[in-house]
């Protein structure tokens, strides 16, 4: 199957520091691949390489073929490359409406949605993931489970073709996991590919096609959830070690 997205040997130097080290894989159209590693492994490095929030120091992202190096993340957006932030960060004083309305004028439709086209989608999104009955609250007044979920909707609302989530589980507690986790599983039925970082094993073991292992910024694995589990040099680098 062709890839959706590539990254070829992707490296990022911070100050003489790699973040993130000669990493290649690729990502099929529908495919869910799981990105797991130890806190610092480079992991959200990696997704703001794809995102274009930062800039390879060397390699190639590739997005239907064509390379998007130079492309800004708005740009990409454009081109259907949506993200979640792992630090969430809405904007207060809108309504929950508003923020992912937001999300939708700048997304596949160029920059061109006018406002009410833009919470027509906003609504869409909201209530597909579960915020339908708080469109009209303030951002701010959602709990951490809600703002995991306006993310989402907000990202959504930008039409990905590609979806970058970063630990939009982080935090939550058992039936909130599997509440997002079947919220992803409906994204990926909608024919969008998305690659999530997450560290509770269990999840991501069961909503992955595929996981990918960074460990210092290097790949040490790519495979099915089964095989990369069971290797021994994640489990020495990642599962044997306390995880956040």
């Amino acid at each position: 199957m062709t890839a959706l997205l590539e990254v070829r040997h992707a490296t990022r130097i911070f100050d003489g520091l790699v973040a993130v080290d000669d990493v290649s894989f690729t990502l099929a159209p529908g495919e869910i691949l799981g990105l797991i590693g130890p806190n610092g492994a480079g992991k959200t490095t990696l997704i703001s390489l794809i995102s274009g929030t930062l800039a390879p120091s060397e390699g190639e992202i590739l997005f239907q073929d064509e390379v998007i190096n130079r492309l800004p993340a708005f740009r990409r957006a454009r081109l259907g490359i949506g993200r979640t932030f792992q630090i969430m960060r809405p904007f207060p004083g809108l309504s929950v409406l508003d923020n992912v309305a937001v999300g939708a004028l700048f997304g596949r439709d160029g920059g061109q949605a006018k406002l009410a086209k833009a919470r027509e989608q906003a609504r869409v999104s909201l209530e597909f993931v579960g915020l339908g009955k708080d469109i009209d609250k303030r951002a701010d007044e959602l709990g951490g489970p809600g703002r995991k979920r306006l993310e989402l909707a907000k990202a959504l609302a930008m039409q990905p073709k590609v979806l970058l989530c970063d630990e939009v589980m982080a935090g939550l507690n058992h039936v909130e996991i599997e509440e997002v986790i079947e919220i992803i599983r409906k994204v990926r039925d909608q024919g969008i590919s998305i690659l999530v970082i997450e560290h509770v094993i269990k999840a991501i073991k069961s909503l992955s096609d595929r996981l990918l292992v960074l460990h210092h910024g290097e790949k040490i694995a790519d495979g099915t959830p089964e095989a990369v589990l069971a290797n021994p040099i994640v489990i020495e680098a990642y599962l044997g070690k306390k995880r956040a």
